[in-house]
């Protein structure tokens, strides 16, 4: 499910795909309210990987599940949550080798620094480029601004 709000990201619309992105607001409410009280567990996840200027807004996507989940909330269900559904996939799995999700030796995890705390401000990931520190993806460092 991808955090849909009737915010300053609604395309300008006229009135008749207005009422529509409405109800596509209201439905993404609905359905994280409701998921969240009958405790069914919730991967993260958006389409925009198919386009570079989305991809980039993918942390601002995540920032957005705030109006339902604790930051927390939000960050273990774009991490451990989505490893435990990947691991799912048996042997069509992409990492079959090791544990998924976990910080220890062998397990594929990638690891990020920020410089201050993801737990009081989510909204930290939504500039990525300003307030990632490292950034280590299968053991590589893509950033080290340390």
């Amino acid at each position: 499910m991808q955090p849909f709000l009737d915010d300053e990201d609604a395309p300008d619309l006229n009135e008749a795909p207005k009422a529509k992105y409405k109800f596509v607001t209201d439905g993404t409410d609905f359905v994280y309210r409701t998921a969240k009280e009958l405790g069914v567990k919730i991967a993260f996840g958006t389409d925009t990987l198919f386009s570079p200027d989305l991809a980039k807004r993918q942390g601002a996507q995540l920032a957005k599940l705030q109006k339902w989940f604790t930051p927390f909330e939000a960050l273990k269900m774009a991490t451990c949550d989505n490893a435990e559904l990947l691991a799912l996939s048996g042997p069509l799995t992409p990492y079959p080798d090791g544990p998924l999700g976990v910080i220890q030796e062998g397990a594929y995890t990638d690891m990020i620094l920020v410089n201050d705390n993801l737990l009081e401000n989510l909204d930290l990931v939504d500039d990525p480029e300003g307030n990632f520190d490292v950034i280590i993806k299968d053991g590589v460092i893509y950033k080290n601004e340390i």
